[in-house]
């Protein structure tokens, strides 16, 4: 109750009062404080994105909506308002990062979300070529002895034709699948190989496509902000979603054999406990969560 009570009475009175003898005692706005005395990154970009949100004036809680082609206006107007002086190149560059971070997470998520609601269609020669790109990555010394072949059970699918089991996570699933099997091949095949593991096996295309729907969640909830706002001094891409997703799958792998489950029927179990692990991870605002060999 009293935490609630003082929360009311900063917001209302105190922070007024105090960013006023903090202006008066530096000579400097809440904005140039934070762009000024906090690191570049999450940290920052987080901050002023709150800040921004707790404005009364229009200008400044519309920036953190803005698109990319309006940043340099939106800037622009933020100093007008805030009365700093444009000539202030380091308040100017860090406030432009900032934005640029924030309006590229929408955008990132944005393009994930359009490529998960492609679907798979095995009459588009783009997604069947990325598909046997897959195998050929994954078992290089094995033909693919027909398209619908129980040989897809090998690399972990469910049936002699993949294209049923990307109907959750759409065309993203696939291609998850093949940044992770083409940009990390030696760690692909040796994680192929541990999941025929006779007791801790598990259907490593399945578990793929489980974990892009979970990099898919993280993204969608926001939770991933944190991570890419220090992972990357700009505008989010696609390439760094399928980073992430190829750290959850190395992740994944040596997790599963840590915990040694009974059983591939306690997946769920153990998928939730990973999931709430990379969530705790992703609270700190330091993190960067990248693949370590």
């Amino acid at each position: 109750m009293w935490a609630h009570v003082w929360g009311f009475l900063y917001s209302k009175y105190f922070r007024f009062w105090l960013k006023w003898l903090l202006r008066l005692l530096t000579g400097k706005c809440e904005l140039q404080r934070l762009l000024g005395g906090a690191e570049a990154g999450a940290r920052r970009t987080l901050s002023i994105m709150s800040s921004f949100l707790m404005k009364s004036f229009t200008v400044l809680r519309n920036a953190v909506h803005v698109e990319e082609a309006e940043l340099e206006k939106c800037v622009r107007d933020v100093m007008k308002e805030k009365k700093i002086e444009q000539k202030d190149t380091g308040f100017k560059t860090n406030l432009h990062i900032s934005l640029l971070q924030i309006s590229g997470y929408k955008k990132l998520y944005l393009n994930v979300e359009n490529l998960r609601k492609v679907p798979y269609d095995s009459e588009n020669e783009d997604h069947e070529e990325q598909l046997i790109e897959l195998w050929n990555l994954l078992m290089p010394h094995e033909n693919l002895k027909a398209r619908i072949s129980k040989q897809w059970c090998d690399i972990g699918f469910q049936g002699d034709d993949p294209k049923t089991d990307f109907r959750g996570m759409g065309l993203l699933g696939l291609v998850n699948l093949v940044y992770f099997s083409k940009h990390y091949t030696n760690e692909a095949r040796q994680i192929l190989s541990r999941s025929n593991h006779p007791k801790l096996g598990y259907s490593y295309a399945i578990v793929g496509i489980n974990l892009t729907e979970m990099a898919y969640s993280l993204l969608k909830n926001g939770a991933l902000k944190a991570h890419l706002y220090n992972m990357v001094p700009g505008l989010p891409q696609m390439e760094h979603f399928h980073q992430f997703y190829c750290y959850l799958v190395y992740e994944f792998d040596k997790f599963w054999f840590e915990e040694e489950p009974e059983s591939i029927m306690h997946f769920n179990q153990y998928r939730e406990k990973f999931h709430e692990k990379i969530k705790g991870l992703l609270l700190d605002c330091n993190v960067a969560l990248t693949l370590q060999d």
